[in-house]
């Protein structure tokens, strides 16, 4: 082995990436719907639906219309519209339970991504050692800091928690649930379009080909096959030092 940066193909990054990402997606999901019938959740969904379902039918009208549909409403129809969309928003009942849906939605998305990123991006990674997820692993790829050094605990929860969950995932997760919940608009769309297109950048045009969670955490994706690690600085020193004696000797004179 050598010391010479040995940074892991685009490919083999991709690969391990997408069956990392199926196994988040399982243990999301898995963490999601536990909470979300400890929670009750549903029976709040449910709550809204009835009320939906009540006005919908005492007034003649629909809800679910888009502005080009209402538009297209005789005067008659838009009243009715109007007056079942002014007796659903006096139901405080009704209101409370979307209240709590839509909380409840925002803590248990949060919390079972966290869950996932901890588990899988984190303490799985702590245990095999050199930064290595299952994909990773299968896929013969690992991560260490750009200087060569492995990598340490805290720059594994830097780049875990603080990149990839709260900035590469998290950050998009809520603007979507923002639209979804009608909260913003256009503007929400260009934030994802603007940090997917930050993201290629950094993939393309660094020269470790990294990713934001890698630039906060120093850290860079390596072929542990080729690529020499130290555990210390000290001996990283001692490694170049022993290199340049070497070839100090092999120097004719």
């Amino acid at each position: 082995m050598i010391f010479d940066l040995q940074k892991a193909t685009i490919w083999k990054r991709t690969s391990a990436w997408l069956f990392d990402l199926i196994l988040l997606g399982i243990v999301i999901v898995g963490a999601a719907f536990s909470m979300s019938s400890l929670l009750g959740y549903d029976s709040y969904g449910e709550t809204v639906s009835q009320a939906y379902a009540q006005y919908e039918k005492q007034y003649g009208t629909t809800f679910d219309l888009s502005e080009e549909e209402y538009n297209r409403l005789n005067p008659d129809q838009q009243q009715r519209y109007h007056d079942a969309y002014e007796a659903l928003s006096k139901d405080q009942e009704a209101i409370h339970a979307y209240s709590m849906m839509v909380n409840l939605a925002l803590v248990i998305t949060s919390i079972s991504i966290l869950a996932g990123y901890l588990i899988l991006e984190f303490l799985v990674p702590l245990l095999l050692g050199n930064g290595q997820t299952l994909g990773k692993k299968i896929f013969g790829i690992g991560v260490m800091r750009v200087d060569g050094i492995r990598i340490t605990t805290v720059q594994l929860f830097i780049r875990t928690v603080l990149g990839k969950y709260t900035i590469e995932t998290m950050v998009p997760v809520l603007i979507v649930m923002m639209i979804f919940f009608g909260s913003i608009g256009v503007m929400g769309t260009m934030l994802i379009v603007a940090l997917a297109l930050i993201q290629m950048v950094l993939l393309f045009a660094t020269r470790n080909n990294s990713l934001i969670h890698d630039c906060l955490a120093g850290t860079v994706v390596i072929d542990i096959a080729s690529q020499m690690i130290f555990d210390t600085e000290e001996a990283m020193i001692e490694y170049k030092k022993q290199i340049y004696a070497e070839q100090a000797a092999r120097q004719d004179y």
